[in-house]
């Protein structure tokens, strides 16, 4: 995919006493960015395929992974009604997703909708593999989401320096 952009530029320069401004367009041709690689947990969940349909239809992201006890092996283009199969079989670890992801040195984001039992150490895999979580999962208990902030908060300032 090529992005162009364009800018309008004012110049003004002088000449004798008169000011004059000169505008221009410029048109460039931005290189093609990766898209964020996403992977899906809890995939076979209503709110799971919702995320792999809705991550398909958005620019600049792609599915690269699907993690659910369910449908195990099953194609998740398939699981989620999708006309043509997206090639990407259900895996039940999320550990072995990451790994590949990462290899593949790809910025990459995980969607937690797993369970409040498994959703803290989820979020720590994640991060061991330099990506980042987005967790919607109800019930979760107060205790969790501390763990999770302060957990957060450890590895932001450990990445900064």
């Amino acid at each position: 995919m090529t992005a162009f952009s364009s800018q309008f530029h004012p110049t003004i320069y002088h000449t004798f006493h008169n000011v004059k401004a000169k505008r221009y367009v410029s048109c460039s041709v931005n290189p093609p960015q990766s898209n964020i690689k996403v992977i899906v947990n809890g995939a076979a969940k209503e709110i799971g395929r919702a995320a792999v349909i809705a991550v398909t239809k958005a620019r600049g992201m792609e599915v690269a992974g699907a993690v659910d006890s369910h449908f195990v092996g099953e194609d998740i283009g398939k699981v989620c009604d999708m006309e043509e199969p997206m090639e990407i079989p259900i895996m039940n670890d999320l550990t072995m997703v990451l790994g590949s992801i990462s290899q593949s040195k790809a910025r990459g984001v995980v969607l937690d909708f797993t369970e409040p039992t498994t959703v803290y150490d989820n979020v720590k895999q994640a991060i061991a593999f330099g990506m980042r979580s987005v967790v919607y999962v109800p019930r979760i208990k107060l205790e969790t989401v501390s763990a999770l902030s302060a957990f957060c908060e450890k590895a932001t300032m450990v990445s900064t320096g």
